[in-house]
């Protein structure tokens, strides 16, 4: 499951904006733990459509942040939304976060909600050990060993159903969750210390249906891309509506158990 390249898809900016409240939230705690002093050099990795990226640099009144993206779309977003001229110290760069140009160029590395679309987590952690400067940190989350299980394993089982079957490849094919003690081996295999490597439970809420559907419409490509296109809007209220009832809560929202996987290390000072 964690070996080959990054996964790819079409991204839709504007819907990945309005429907990603929770990634924003938990984006927002992650840059807190950072503690920045403002002069640093920030590079982020997987920075979609650029707003956790414009966050960490108004963060950096001294510092620049380079937010990084593999998708031309988000970038493009991301450039238009927060233009150079309203945000000097922000800038946005198309990229693969497997083939990362930078040397010694970074004093933290961030990435939220994006390192789940890696197999590779080896090759990635390899790259952020170059771009770091000595004595670098390295601050990540993504989804972890666990993550979302309950709604994903009620997806597989609709994939077995009509109109669905017969499209998926199976969910081997799909997100790269690790977990900690084969993610701690892979940063010290790439020369970086771990200071902290956990999985941390979160409680992804919606207040209503709609809201869970647009989550699943605009993140679950590895679901939806291989469906056709005229099954896919009825897998996506399926899956919705299947969860809710499997589900139900005691405050009529609906809440998806999320695992987020985080990760702290550090790239050591030369003697």
């Amino acid at each position: 499951m964690h070996g080959g390249s990054i996964i790819t898809h079409a991204w839709n900016p504007d819907d990945y904006h309005r429907h990603s409240t929770a990634q924003r939230a938990w984006a927002h705690e992650l840059i807190e733990k950072l503690a920045l002093a403002g002069d640093e050099r920030v590079l982020d990795l997987g920075c979609g459509e650029g707003k956790v990226t414009a966050e960490i640099a108004a963060c950096l009144p001294s510092g620049s942040a380079l937010g990084l993206d593999l998708s031309r779309d988000m970038i493009a977003f991301a450039r238009e939304r927060f233009p150079p001229k309203q945000y000097p110290n922000l800038r946005f760069m198309e990229g693969d976060m497997l083939d990362l140009p930078f040397d010694r160029e970074f004093d933290v590395v961030f990435s939220n909600a994006a390192l789940h679309w890696v197999p590779d987590h080896g090759r990635v952690f390899q790259g952020i050990a170059r771009a770091l400067r000595p004595g670098g940190r390295v601050l990540l989350q993504m989804g972890g060993r666990g993550n979302a299980a309950p709604i994903l394993e009620l997806a597989d089982e609709m994939l077995g159903e009509e109109p669905w079957r017969g499209f998926s490849s199976g969910p081997s094919s799909r997100y790269a969750f690790y977990g900690p003690e084969e993610e701690r081996e892979l940063l010290e295999a790439a020369g970086l210390t771990p200071l902290r490597v956990e999985l941390i439970g979160k409680d992804m809420t919606f207040d209503l249906l709609e809201g869970l559907m647009g989550w699943v419409r605009t993140t679950w490509h590895l679901y939806l891309e291989p469906l056709p296109e005229d099954v896919r809007p009825t897998f996506i209220e399926g899956v919705a509506n299947r969860y809710v009832e499997r589900f139900p809560s005691a405050d009529g929202r609906i809440h998806v158990p999320m695992v987020r996987l985080e990760v702290e290390g550090v790239k050591e000072p030369e003697p």
